[in-house]
């Protein structure tokens, strides 16, 4: 589980910008992700109690980092939601099967979180200071030799 972090942490630094202009097929793949983290969080909470919020921070963290319309963050809340509801009443007690239940989740959730990550676009830096445009068209370049 602890390798789906890096995976969530490059996911969430995308930037809000890119977040609203998504394709159908990746907000899509954010639902299955919002999914999959609320059964991360239903399976951790079994072993660690109720007062563990660990997911729940992260999916807080994705909502904001979308900066999803209102219908799209509800889509998102819902998913959380239902994995959530879909994880408490398999598992009433921790142990080995609460266990491998909770790694297969994070392994989903590493595999879309790493979809994801791979879609995102670079945007490159286009403004006075940059050195790719050095002498092109920039009245305060130094003149090309």
């Amino acid at each position: 589980m602890k390798r789906v972090l890096p995976v969530l942490a490059a996911l969430l630094l995308v930037s809000p910008a890119l977040a609203q202009e998504r394709p159908p097929p990746e907000r899509q793949s954010l639902v299955d992700l919002a999914y999959a983290i609320g059964e991360s969080h239903a399976l951790r909470q079994v072993c660690n109690g109720d007062g563990d919020q660990y997911w729940r921070e992260r999916m807080a963290e994705l909502i904001n980092t979308e900066a999803a319309d209102a219908d799209f963050e509800a889509r998102l809340k819902q998913a959380f939601n239902s994995g959530f509801a879909a994880r408490v009443p398999q598992f009433p007690s921790c142990g080995p099967d609460s266990r491998k239940a909770e790694l297969a989740v994070a392994r989903k959730g590493e595999a879309i979180a790493k979809g994801l990550a791979a879609s995102v676009r670079t945007v490159q830096r286009m403004g006075p200071d940059d050195p790719a445009l050095k002498g092109q068209d920039n009245p305060d370049a130094a003149p090309a030799e």
